[in-house]
């Protein structure tokens, strides 16, 4: 399975953060139903086990609505789930190594921040990148910025779909019309919202417009 530019129209990364009494896969559903077009796990805290029990959970709902799911960092888990593929940072596996575990079937996504590693990360089976941050973020601190010119030329250089992640929200997002985005990651400006599914619907819309 390979990825459809479509699906990366608005990419929704996990945080449990604003769960507020909520489940996870609640919150994970409501972004789906909303217009959420793929799904990525992130989950820095837990350990093994609960980890791997959460993303038992979300992937039953990914796989009620037919929407790609990939694990952040941990192939192991990945694996033990049969998720769709897995999304690897600068400081994690290299995508090389990372296909070799998971095999050619699955989806691998590597965060860059250069043409220089867009390039690398494609070369080594990449199958597609995200690139930021492209705004300051509060998910992640030590995320350096990366401009508007960089994403643009991360996005002409390389052939593979490119999502822009980093503190996009509905109030910026048309900030990176023209970029050559296939879409946004998106964290908080879906689950920190009241209303997950409404915040997804706009941000669909508008992320047609880029």
């Amino acid at each position: 399975m390979k990825v459809d530019r479509k699906t990366m129209l608005v990419y929704a990364v996990t945080d449990r953060t604003w769960l507020n009494g909520q489940t996870l896969e609640n919150q994970v559903e409501q972004a789906i139903q909303g217009g959420a077009t793929f799904v990525q796990i992130r989950e820095k805290e837990l350990d093994y086990n609960a980890f791997l029990e959460q993303a038992q959970k979300v992937k039953k709902i990914t796989d009620k609505y037919h929407i790609p799911f990939v694990v952040n960092d941990n192939v192991d888990i990945a694996i033990a789930i049969d998720a769709d593929g897995v999304h690897v940072g600068q400081k994690d596996m290299e995508a090389g190594q990372v296909r070799q575990k998971l095999g050619q079937n699955k989806i691998i996504g590597v965060s860059v921040q250069t043409v220089e590693q867009a390039l690398s990360a494609q070369k080594n089976g990449a199958d597609y990148l995200g690139v930021g941050a492209v705004f300051s973020t509060s998910t992640k601190l030590d995320a350096s910025e990366v401009s508007f010119e960089t994403l643009q030329q991360i996005c002409s250089a390389v052939e593979i779909p490119v999502v822009a992640i980093g503190g996009i929200n509905a109030q910026n997002i048309l900030q990176l019309k023209n970029s050559g985005v296939d879409g946004v990651a998106v964290v908080s400006a879906l689950f920190a919202q009241k209303e997950v599914a409404q915040a997804a619907k706009e941000l669909a819309t508008l992320a047609k417009q880029l």
